[in-house]
């Protein structure tokens, strides 16, 4: 079968939805699936590769990139930028791969403005209940009270922009939650837009019917 183009995956919920989890049990379901690689300004830990964990930049190159349009989203974080390079998203997009970015609501904004935006598929996660968000965050057992209330208090913002996403999951059974959004990757895969060899398969079609 002809080659689609790949879908540009967008996964955004409050800190603890499952968003992260959700978007590794995609990749185990398909592994032609990749998370992009974001360039930042930070400095490289101990361990990590350029252009594997993040691609690194200096304030200089990442301001000349964002200048040349080469983002398609960017924010500064504690100090440090980061953001999304539009050429390996394209790259891999246009050779038929599908793309996810774990980004918030204003990286999905930014993409969904972007010259990529055709390719977008956004989805938001919600959590079935704020005290069931908040016991996820306890049991991590990674952060302090005053960090798990100030991502509390941010996930209200957060919830707030679920109505700009195409669609919506409660992640109230984690099994389940996945299972709805390889259902949604496969109904876009099958859009009519995204195959443009379709036409040409048709005038085949039709070809064989003058044939007979």
């Amino acid at each position: 079968m002809p080659k689609r183009r790949g879908l540009l995956v967008i996964l955004s919920s409050p800190s603890g939805a499952g968003k992260s989890t959700l978007a590794r049990r995609l990749m185990d379901w398909d592994a032609g699936m990749s998370f992009s690689v974001s360039a930042t300004t930070r400095a490289a830990r101990p361990g990590e590769v350029d252009g594997r964990e993040y691609f690194f930049r200096t304030p200089e190159e990442f301001a000349r990139m964002v200048a040349a349009g080469e983002m398609l989203e960017h924010a500064e974080v504690f100090g440090n930028r980061y953001g999304t390079p539009r050429g390996p998203v394209e790259a891999r997009l246009a050779d038929g791969q599908d793309v996810i970015l774990d980004i918030d609501w204003q990286g999905g904004q930014q993409v969904r403005r972007s010259v990529l935006a055709h390719d977008v598929v956004s989805v938001f996660i919600l959590p079935p209940s704020i005290a069931d968000l908040e016991s996820r965050l306890r049991g991590r057992a990674q952060d302090s009270d005053a960090v798990i209330a100030g991502r509390m208090a941010k996930s209200r913002d957060e919830i707030s922009h679920w109505g700009e996403y195409d669609y919506v999951l409660i992640n109230r059974e984690l099994d389940r939650a996945a299972e709805e959004l390889r259902t949604i990757l496969v109904a876009e895969r099958a859009r009519a837009d995204r195959q443009p060899w379709l036409s040409d398969f048709v005038r085949g079609l039709n070809e064989e019917f003058e044939a007979r």
